[in-house]
C-alpha cells in the first residue's frame, strides 16, 4: 500500500496532462491518462464504495466533510507510461481495493482477440495499487476537485469553453464567447 495515491494534473486548463501518482517512501510512480479515464475511475470508485458500505464493510462509509489530499503532485513527475486500461477489484481477505492501470499499447484492439499472459516480460507495463476504502474516498474527493478545475462546459453543447471563445455546433459553428 502506498503512503499516497492521487490523481492530479500538470498544465493550464485546456492543456492539462492528467496523472495517477503513487508514492511510497522516496519512490514516486506517475502514469499519464486521459481526463475521461480519471472521471470514469472516480465514478466507479464511488459506486464500489457505496456497494461496500451497503455490505457493511468497515471504513467504506462516507465521512462528512471529507476534503482529501490537496497538495501538488510529488516531484519529479516522470511519466512511466500512458494508461490504456484501468481495472478495479476488491481483496476480500485484506479488505482492500485493487487498481490496475495497464499501459496503452499500439495494438489495443488485438489484445481483445488474443489472450496473452499479462505477466510476460515483454507485455505492457502495469501499475497495481492496493488501498483502503477510506483512502479511496480521499482519492475520489481529490479527483472530483481536479476534474472541476478544468474549463467550464458550454451551456449549449457541453464541450469545454476556451478563454478565446468556442465554435459551438449548437449555434451552427458560430463563435460563443
Amino acid at each position: 500500500m502506498p503512503e499516497r495515491f492521487v490523481a492530479g494534473t500538470v498544465g493550464a486548463p485546456g492543456n492539462r496532462v492528467f496523472f495517477l501518482q503513487a508514492k511510497d517512501g522516496t519512490r514516486v510512480v506517475s502514469v499519464a491518462l486521459e481526463k475521461v479515464q480519471v472521471a470514469a475511475l472516480a465514478q466507479r470508485l464511488i459506486e464500489l464504495l457505496e456497494e461496500l458500505e451497503r455490505r457493511g464493510i468497515e471504513d467504506a462509509a462516507e465521512v462528512e466533510g471529507e476534503v482529501g489530499d490537496t497538495a501538488a503532485l510529488d516531484e519529479p513527475i516522470n511519466e512511466v507510461f500512458r494508461v490504456g486500461t484501468l481495472s478495479l477489484g476488491w481483496d476480500t481477505v485484506d479488505e482492500l481495493l485493487i487498481l490496475e492501470a495497464r499501459e496503452l499499447t499500439g495494438d489495443e484492439e488485438e489484445d481483445d482477440e488474443s489472450e496473452e499472459d499479462d505477466e510476460s516480460e515483454d507485455g505492457p507495463d502495469l501499475l497495481r495499487v492496493r488501498f483502503s476504502p477510506a483512502e479511496a474516498r480521499r482519492f475520489v474527493a481529490r479527483a472530483v476537485r481536479v476534474l472541476a478545475a478544468g474549463r467550464p462546459p458550454c451551456p449549449l453543447c457541453g464541450q469545454p469553453l476556451d478563454p478565446q471563445g468556442h465554435l459551438c455546433p449548437r449555434r451552427n459553428g458560430h463563435l460563443l464567447n
